[in-house]
């Protein structure tokens, strides 16, 4: 798959706002950091590639994951049973190209509780649409994945926290951008 370098460079002040079924998520986005994954974050957002995605993975105490465009044709409860969507099954969808890791550039890749970073498969510049929110410290993820984000607010991390599989993106804002 091809290795795509967005147009969008961002300016360090970025704001994403996640519109989910269970409230507002606030995430101030690291452009300093991992320009390249928020410059693709916020692109895919601006396009609303993200409005009408479910949640497909959930692990208590690991992660909550969504950004899998085979979510967007099913119901919430055909995501929580496993239903295949369009594009085949969930989690393996993508944007149609992946981008660089940055975690080996970022000097703040951590994973905190309520962190926002990119999902990738086994290879290192998989990444393309799939994210995921810590939901608590995941120390062990620091070497392999990039970090682009983290909650702005308590009441973000309480709606993180709150996340179930098969909950709905109904859209991402991002406030801030040029």
């Amino acid at each position: 798959m091809a290795i795509y370098t967005p147009e969008y460079k961002p300016n360090g002040d970025e704001i994403a706002v996640l519109h989910t079924s269970k409230g507002d998520i606030r995430v101030k986005l690291a452009g300093n950091d991992a320009p390249i994954h928020v410059g693709n974050f916020v692109e895919l957002a601006q396009k609303g590639f993200y409005n009408g995605l479910k949640f497909h993975r959930h692990e208590p105490g690991f992660v909550i994951q969504g950004g899998c465009p085979n979510t967007r044709e099913l119901t919430a409860e055909e995501v929580i049973k496993g239903r295949p969507g369009a594009g085949g099954p969930c989690g393996t969808g993508n944007p149609g190209y992946s981008i660089k890791g940055e975690w080996t550039t970022n000097p703040n890749n951590f994973h905190n509780d309520g962190t926002l970073a990119m999902a990738r498969s086994s290879m290192p510049d998989s990444a393309g649409s799939q994210f995921y929110f810590c939901l608590g410290p995941q120390s062990f993820l620091d070497a392999n994945y990039t970090v682009f984000g983290d909650p702005e607010d308590d009441k973000s991390l309480e709606v993180i926290h709150s996340l179930a599989k098969g909950d709905e993106i109904f859209s991402v804002d991002i406030e801030g951008a040029q």
